[in-house]
């Protein structure tokens, strides 16, 4: 597995290239050219305190913090897809993965994917960062042999046994006990804090509403996709800092099994929304295809009776 890391993704967005995909998507020219207005000519300054720069005009990249900037880049990566079938492209904004399945010890497929994938980048004006790209080997064979190293443009990439992809530990070994470990480091530290707050009086609706913030938030996040692997070790371990926030506040608090369940049902809530949406959005799509279709019939019925009348 490849864990791409992009130069300043963002920032490297040539929107006369981004305009073209999006023509070829289908997208209405009109909004294209909103677009390219909306990423090109724009004026920038920075403020610190005081003390104002002078402005620069920027046409190229697209701004950072922008709602819509991870989606533009998502369309202009859209075309970067595997070319074997052994291999798969995982994609979410600027965060990109190349899973291959390597059979035989035939790693040809896999490198000319790697290839490929930086030629495209090349190709569309994107930089890869070497020394943060990592490359991670999942090998169960008793008799494991060394992994030689991929190269791109001429720099090894770093075999690493576990990296951080999309806020999760990930090991060689699929394994969620690093990212246990990981996890329970700011729980820990910040129920230093819940005790100095128990201390200075604050009533358990404020201590619960700080623990679900900074506590709970962290020990649920992505809980759906580690939580069936734990080990009951680190299930014990979550669950002692459960336990102890509860005797600091002095109220029962969900277990991480709740929390689990609870993401799950949240997680199906927002499907059936979308599948509800979806069939809504095809009926309005349909009701405007008759409203159309008797519109026309009318204005040729009315062309037909001018015809007569004249």
């Amino acid at each position: 597995m490849l864990f791409i890391d992009f130069s300043s993704a963002f920032n490297k967005i040539i929107p006369q290239h981004l305009i073209e995909k999006l023509s070829l998507l289908g997208l209405d020219t009109s909004l294209c050219k909103c677009i390219l207005d909306f990423l090109t000519g724009r004026a920038q300054s920075v403020r610190i305190w005081n003390s104002l720069s002078s402005t620069t005009t920027l046409s190229t990249g697209a701004p950072q913090g922008c709602v819509l900037s991870p989606l533009l880049f998502t369309l202009l990566t859209h075309n970067c897809a595997a070319m074997h079938s052994s291999n798969h492209i995982v994609k979410f904004a600027d965060d990109m993965t190349v899973v291959g399945l390597i059979s035989k010890n035939d790693e040809s497929a896999y490198r000319g994917e790697v290839q490929r994938l930086t030629a495209w980048c090349k190709a569309n004006s994107l930089s890869l960062n070497i020394d943060k790209t990592k490359d991670m080997v999942a090998d169960f064979r008793r008799a494991q042999s060394d992994h030689s190293p991929l190269f791109i443009d001429g720099s090894p990439v770093e075999i690493v046994k576990s990296t951080k992809f999309l806020g999760r530990h990930l090991a060689e070994n699929f394994t969620w006990s690093l990212n246990t470990t990981s996890i329970t480091k700011k729980p820990q530290q910040r129920l230093y804090f819940l005790r100095r707050l128990r201390k200075a009086h604050l009533p358990p609706p404020i201590l619960t509403m700080f623990y679900r913030g900074t506590i709970e938030s962290n020990l649920s996040s992505c809980i759906t996709a580690w939580f069936g692997n734990c080990t009951i070790s680190d299930l014990k371990t979550l669950q002692w800092i459960v336990r102890t926030a509860e005797k600091i506040i002095g109220v029962s608090l969900p277990s991480i099994t709740d929390m689990k369940e609870a993401e799950q049902w949240i997680h199906h809530q927002k499907k059936e929304a979308e599948q509800w949406n979806h069939h809504q959005s095809k009926q309005v799509e349909q009701w405007m295809h008759h409203q159309r279709k008797d519109v026309e019939q009318w204005n040729q019925w009315n062309y037909n009776q001018r015809k007569k009348v004249e």
